[in-house]
């Protein structure tokens, strides 16, 4: 479409009702974002109330019209999606406005490939508008859904604010006000953003406190829940504020609440209960005292009895805690309404009736939404030919779609079965793919973060995470490098490893999905973004991107990733080296303009005063290699740090190196085990205690319940 163009929804599919639409853009250094935003308008051109507005921190709407459905990685960058149920709009909401805005003195001018797609519920796209003269403006709104009787158009508007989000705000009935936040050495600095809806003077209206959030139920196993406060209610006439970062307690391992300044969250209409900042303490005698579980699985033997228990505890799960059903199926195109899931059903096929894993059904409006459930526990693979079978019978009999749930994570351009659709059938068929790490990652992001309506809500997805992470239920994720690990290991080693040999092609999907899913396990832990960064060219697909990769793996004998996690400094880097048996995690953090490098070496000492002696610190000089070492030599003598040659300091690298594990899959020595402790590590004794990135400072708030909108991994078409 171009600038300004209109379309009925209509017009380009049969059931528009429910749809998803996609912002997405792209980086050539890797570290470009934005973050989107909904406003609901009314015939005025005004929200309603701050309600109305939808971004990060409040990505959902109580009646299920919008939700923010975060980030997922695509072959050139990262892709932000929201789910649009167009049937529960209100009836005096005429407009949905869908922008996106940049932070930090950030501009859109500095990305590529600025987009905006809408997608039916199966995942086929209605509509593209690209914007293609950004320049100075960090906010844009890139289109709008508008209602023309009883259809929804939309139109798109690709206009540019130069003052950012507030001026943006400002246009719709929202009020912002800037408030400076001080200064100092290893704080974040930057502006803290309140917006109220329109009508009202800032401070003004009786002001409530939160009352102390509902007891929930015991937390009795390892996890370590954190600590968070719920939501306040939502108050006509006070301010909805733009949070800022939250700090980390000094062990790195969990926000803590700032204790100079608390502002307020944005309010929903019900307090979120959240687990309890202290587990309570055991009344067992001694540790052989086991907690009663309410899914146990220490008794599951065979592969067929864990895919039996997974289904029927997922499925009862999501009927029983609609914000979390709500989470996993809106990615899915499922309307908003009453859910219901069945285990076990039968349906006829040829001369075999077939039985699906699991059915779930949605009825909003009399109308009903149906998706057949086929599972995979313990690392099994799906099979084709059942899959093939589950789409014949949907499609007819009207069913809407097919999720496959497995450990594998899904790539863009990899799907991980083969499936034939009748284009001869007019009603169609989707067919989505969802990984346990994924369950997992939203159960963790709405008790730990996010918060869920009810205490028992809170205990039920719990009581999923401990099933999910028991040793017998087979739920554990993408725990296996595959049948080319070896062969290709050896291969480096021996150096008989060609360059278009596709052993290494499938290497590099298994590393990348393993990035993903660490992406997502990280994520759902610290309640932050976190996105594997690529750095690909305009026009390359995922699989030219991957035979590149392949054949640098090849070439150099080593596996590389970048993640991007909210707060970090800089970009994590991680790099298998397959002809030493050693992982390198490292981050670099550029040096202030002007600074002196003395005061800047002495300042990361201060840092990293609690971080590991073995941390490799190496100061980045342009033009050639500078001074490294130890911390544990250099922390005596930060002068060493500097070039002898009275060379310019660009920055600092710092690294840490561990054994990699050997076998493929996530056993005590394996690879995949030895990433994930590399990652946690750096990030725990490094990366926390560093100053958050300045440019992210002014988006949360110090309150350990901010949103993430990503999280993660969104499912995506298989």
């Amino acid at each position: 479409m171009t600038k300004g163009a209109n379309v009925g929804l209509a017009d380009l599919s049969d059931d528009a009702g429910s749809v998803i639409a996609s912002l997405s853009w792209s980086s050539n250094e890797g570290d470009g974002d934005a973050d989107v935003s909904v406003l609901l308008l009314d015939g005025n051109g005004k929200v309603r109330s701050d309600a109305d507005f939808f971004y990060y921190n409040n990505p959902a709407a109580s009646d299920g019209s919008v939700q923010l459905l975060g980030k997922t990685p695509t072959a050139s960058g990262s892709e932000d999606r929201i789910s649009l149920d167009l049937t529960a709009v209100a009836p005096d909401v005429e407009r949905l406005v869908v922008a996106a805005s940049r932070y930090g003195g950030s501009r859109f001018g500095e990305l590529d490939d600025l987009r905006m797609t809408v997608a039916d519920r199966t995942g086929e796209v209605l509509l593209e508008f690209s914007i293609d003269d950004a320049g100075v403006e960090s906010a844009f709104i890139f289109g709008e859904l508008y209602r023309r009787g009883t259809e929804w158009k939309y139109r798109a508007i690709g206009q540019g604010y130069e003052t950012g989000l507030a001026g943006l705000a400002t246009d719709f009935g929202i009020d912002v006000d800037d408030e400076g936040e001080g200064e100092g050495e290893g704080e974040d600095s930057g502006a803290s953003e309140e917006v109220r809806a329109d009508g009202n003077e800032g401070g003004s209206g009786d002001h409530k406190e939160a009352a102390e959030p509902p007891s929930a139920p015991d937390v009795a196993d390892g996890l370590s829940p954190r600590p968070a406060e719920p939501a306040e209610p939502a108050l006509a006439g006070q301010p909805v504020p733009l949070p800022r970062q939250p700090v980390r307690e000094a062990d790195g391992t969990a926000p803590a609440t700032a204790p100079a300044r608390r502002t307020r969250g944005p309010r929903t209409a019900k307090k979120k209960v959240t687990l309890p900042a202290v587990v309570k303490k055991s009344l067992a005698e001694n540790d052989a005292w086991k907690p009663a579980r309410l899914f146990p699985a220490p008794t599951l033997k065979s592969d067929k009895e864990r895919e039996v228990r997974a289904t029927s505890v997922l499925l009862s799960v999501m009927a029983q805690v609609p914000e979390f059903g709500r989470r996993l199926t809106a990615a899915f195109g499922a309307p908003a309404g009453r859910m219901q899931t069945f285990t076990e059903v039968s349906l006829p096929h040829g001369d075999t009736p077939k039985r699906p894993d699991g059915v779930i059904r949605v009825e909003r409006a009399g109308k009903l939404w149906t998706a057949l459930v086929e599972t995979k526990t313990n690392g099994n693979a799906l099979k084709s030919e059942q899959v093939q079978n589950y789409m014949d019978i949907a499609a007819r009999r009207g069913y809407e779609a097919v999720i496959t749930l497995s450990n594998d994570v899904a790539l863009e351009g990899s799907p991980l079965v083969d499936v034939k659709t009748d284009g001869r059938r007019k009603h169609k068929v989707a067919l989505w793919h969802l990984s346990w790490a994924e369950v997992a990652h939203q159960a963790h992001m709405l008790i730990r973060h996010e918060g869920v309506g009810n205490a028992a809500h809170a205990w039920l997805l719990q009581e999923l995470l401990h099933y999910l992470q028991h040793e017998n239920s087979g739920c554990h994720g993408f725990q296996n490098m595959g049948p080319s690990w070896v062969p290709v290991r050896n291969g480096i080693d021996t150096e008989t490893l060609c360059q278009g040999d596709p052993r290494a092609v499938e290497v590099v999907e298994s590393w990348e999905r393993l990035i993903r899913q660490v992406c997502l396990r990280i994520g759902g832990e610290l309640g932050q973004k976190a996105l594997p960064v690529q750095r690909a060219q305009r026009g390359t697909t995922p699989r030219s991107r991957r035979a590149a990769l392949a054949d640098q793996l090849c070439e150099q004998g080593r596996l590389t990733a970048e993640l991007r996690i909210d707060g970090s400094p800089g970009i994590v880097t991680i790099t298998a080296d397959l002809r030493t048996g050693k992982l390198r995690t490292s981050l670099e953090i550029p040096v202030p303009e002007g600074a002196y490098p003395l005061t800047s070496a002495k300042r990361l000492m201060r840092q990293l005063a609690e971080a590991p002696a073995d941390l490799h610190v190496e100061t980045l000089v342009e033009g050639h290699s500078g001074p490294r070492g130890t911390l544990e030599r250099l922390r005596p003598e930060p002068g060493d740090m500097l070039p002898k040659d009275g060379s310019r300091i660009a920055g600092f690298r710092l690294s840490l190196f561990k054994g990699m594990g050997g076998s493929r899959g996530n056993a005590e020595s394996g690879f995949i085990r030895s990433v994930d402790d590399a990652v946690d590590r750096f990030h725990a004794h490094v990366v926390a205690h560093l100053p958050q990135a300045e440019r992210r400072a002014a988006r949360r708030s110090p309150e350990p319940e901010p949103v993430s909108v990503t999280p993660s991994q969104t499912p995506v078409p298989a």
